[in-house]
């Protein structure tokens, strides 16, 4: 029965994929405008491919390394043979889905551009459309992936020994589990480095450009212009992609784990899987439901894109309930109502951070009302938001924990209750497809407005690019709530696999408070969240000074740039950003594997379920908090560029452009690296149990 159910996942991969090939088919024969447009993307194109090639060079060499680190512990019987090639295919298909994303970003911003010079939703159906190809790429690959995985497993544990405490089943997730820990090293890299990449680009363009020289954002002349396009797409585009597609395998191979200790079986672990592929279907009749007038507002732009997350949300909420109830029968109906709670848990995170990030809004105006008392008001007040906006959404979450918990199994049945409350999560992700498609527009729609003022069209043109980009900044703010939400939850069910493993290596984990080895670890894992945050943003305000320094060099050296009669050295800016970013991305990206091994190997596994813990409390408020303060600083500064206190090139518009400065490695670089943090550190440690058990100096 749940075999029968389970052809839906690789049905569901082909659809999603064969969805996004249309639709970046249907955007490359689009009209890309002047040849200056041409010009101006093409520029942003080979930036963007150049830094990614770079980059990923970099990280095969981490990969190597770590697959014969794996392959050398398989060899000792630490782990089963097929870890480290799962290792392998998590981290490529995490990278693929990025590098896919990225491409057709690039190839859509101009296009976008031009489409809006004829009108407001035709440039909407652009940007979406090459956003919708980055969210059906990452459903698309990742149920790939998962489906290739358990079908090789299933037949392999039936024809060959099964390792030992375990059966068939047991096996498989086991081994799935491992996967994810390539998947989450991939986003890791590529959300760190490419976020400190776009800072620093964006940064250095705004303090120098904006602020000294006062002129207009994405001005030819500023020669940090095209990194900063290049940015927005290494960053916001192939990082996010990589980070969502982390969160999205990582949520389901945590939910078929612990199907296998509730008890559930074959069922309750492609229940996730067959409920994923449902979310893709659903994504994919939600796309069909956004458009817009031609009204310039943030609440009908706001309203288009909402009807067609709530119209796939809503499929999912219905299909479910008959999953749930065929898959599993009607004595475990409960856990269709967890789905339900991380379904509405996501939709609820998400108008709340669109509450504390949307110019429509009081927190964000009150951000933009402080800007008339200078620079340290609007950070004093953007902090503030942040750390209000924090509230509601752990309340949320706290209140669908509960309800996923206790629907599913609660005292009574302990491991079901933990089973549902991972498949909130998959249920909080299930309509990722479309919800990445508006998170993924916001980078096309701000490279197009850099587009058009590069190429000089009619104001009009800009009007609507900055229409649909002020958007993009909340949209962008709901899909790291999405993620962040998630990854709450998926931790939770990542530490309780942890402690399944080290049970089946015959051991057992005491995670009492009165335990000092789980506190110690309590304290390292909640003080980690804020040293990683550190690492990060030290790097981006390195690499951001490098910018600075160069941009002031060719404004002083390069004579006529100011007066547009000479070119400036775009190329300068996006070599410096790009050697940064490789550079720094390093330290902050091993510490999350480092840390649990070491804790591991020094105190031991009960420290290490308390690093967990504490790490998964302090990184979820964290994270909320930065991406709060960042898309709020971004969407003030954008209020009044709108003409409001002053408008552009006042004292309150720069002390805006200050504010967003701040804003800008909160909510693209440290916030959303934050939920990859938690959760790569759990998978490591349920990799490398089998290895810290035996080899711990604290016996």
């Amino acid at each position: 029965m749940g075999f029968d159910l389970l052809l839906l996942a690789p049905v569901g991969s082909i659809l999603a994929l064969g969805f996004a090939l249309y639709l970046a088919l249907s955007i490359l024969k689009m009209d890309e405008g002047t040849d200056k447009m041409k010009e101006i993307a093409q520029a942003v194109r080979v930036g963007a491919q150049a830094y990614l090639k770079r980059q990923y060079l970099g990280i095969s060499i981490f990969f190597v390394v770590v697959f014969f680190i794996l392959l050398a512990m398989a060899m000792k019987n630490y782990l089963v043979i097929f870890v480290p090639f799962a290792f392998l295919t998590g981290g490529i298909f995490s990278g693929l889905s990025g590098f896919i994303g990225m491409n057709i970003a690039t190839q859509s911003s101009n296009r976008t551009a031009q489409a809006a010079s004829k009108s407001l939703n035709s440039g909407l159906r652009v940007a979406f459309s090459s956003g919708a190809v980055m969210g059906l790429t990452v459903v698309g690959l990742g149920l790939l992936d998962l489906s290739i995985w358990y079908y090789f497993l299933n037949w392999y544990y039936s024809c060959h020994a099964i390792p030992l405490g375990t059966d068939k089943i047991a096996a498989i997730t086991s081994t799935m589990l491992c996967f994810g820990m390539g998947a989450s090293s991939m986003a890791l890299f590529a959300r760190v480095g490419g976020g400190i990449f776009t800072k620093a680009a964006d940064v250095g363009a705004d303090l120098v450009g904006k602020v000294e020289a006062g002129i207009p954002e994405d001005d030819a002349r500023n020669p940090a212009v095209i990194a900063d396009n290049v940015g927005d797409n290494v960053g916001d585009v192939a990082g996010m992609g990589a980070d969502l597609y982390e969160s999205y395998v990582g949520s389901i191979v945590a939910t078929s784990a612990l199907g296998v200790a509730a008890g559930l079986g074959v069922a309750g672990v492609t229940v996730p899987m067959v409920m994923a592929a449902v979310g893709v279907i659903a994504s994919i009749i939600g796309t069909f439901f956004v458009k817009s007038g031609e009204q310039a507002s943030q609440k009908v732009l706001l309203a288009a894109l909402r009807k067609g997350v709530f119209t796939s949300s809503l499929i999912v909420a219905v299909i479910s309930y008959f999953l749930v109830r065929y898959s599993l029968g009607v004595e475990h109906l409960g856990v269709y109502w967890s789905v339900l709670a991380g379904l509405v848990a996501g939709v609820l995170i998400g108008l709340c951070t669109e509450y504390y990030t949307s110019s429509g809004f009081k927190p964000t105006r009150s951000i933009a009302d402080a800007s008339l008392t200078g620079p340290a008001t609007v950070i004093i007040g953007g902090i503030a938001v942040g750390m209000m906006s924090t509230a509601i959404p752990v309340i949320i979450v706290c209140v669908a924990i509960l309800i996923s918990f206790f629907a599913s199994g609660g005292a009574a049945n302990f491991n079901s209750g933990l089973y549902g409350i991972a498949i909130s999560a998959v249920g909080m992700l299930s309509t990722l497809g479309i919800t990445l498609a508006t998170d993924a527009y916001g980078p096309v729609a701000d490279n197009a407005g850099g587009n058009a003022q590069m190429a000089n069209l009619p104001p009009e043109v800009r009007k609507r690019t900055d229409a649909l980009d002020s958007l993009g900044n909340t949209t962008a703010a709901t899909g790291k709530g999405f993620a962040i939400g998630s990854a709450a939850l998926t931790a939770l069910a990542l530490i309780a696999a942890y402690k399944d493993q080290v049970m089946i290596l015959g051991k057992d984990v005491n995670t009492s408070m009165m335990n000092p080895t789980v506190l110690v670890g309590l304290l390292l894992g909640g003080m980690l969240p804020f040293l990683f945050c550190s690492m990060t943003m030290r790097a981006v305000g390195r690499a951001a000074g490098k910018i600075v320094v160069e941009v002031r060099r060719q404004f002083k050296e390069i004579i006529g740039i100011m007066e547009g009669t000479a070119k400036p050295d775009y190329a300068r800016c996006v070599t410096i950003a790009t050697a940064a970013a490789q550079k720094e991305m390093i330290a902050p990206s091993l510490l999350a594997i480092v840390a649990p091994i070491a804790v591991g190997l020094l105190i031991g596994i009960d420290a290490v379920a308390g690093l967990l813990m504490g790490a998964t409390v302090t990184g979820f408020v964290l994270a909320v908090m930065m991406a709060n303060s960042g898309g709020a600083w971004d969407n003030a500064k954008k209020f009044v560029e709108e003409g409001h206190h002053g408008g552009k090139g006042s004292p309150a518009h720069k002390a805006t452009v200050v504010g967003d400065t701040v804003g800008d490695p909160f909510k693209d670089t440290s916030g959303p690296s934050l939920n990859i943090l938690i959760k790569l550190m759990s998978m490591v440690s349920i990799v490398f149990a089998s290895f810290i058990i035996k080899n711990t100096l604290f016996k």
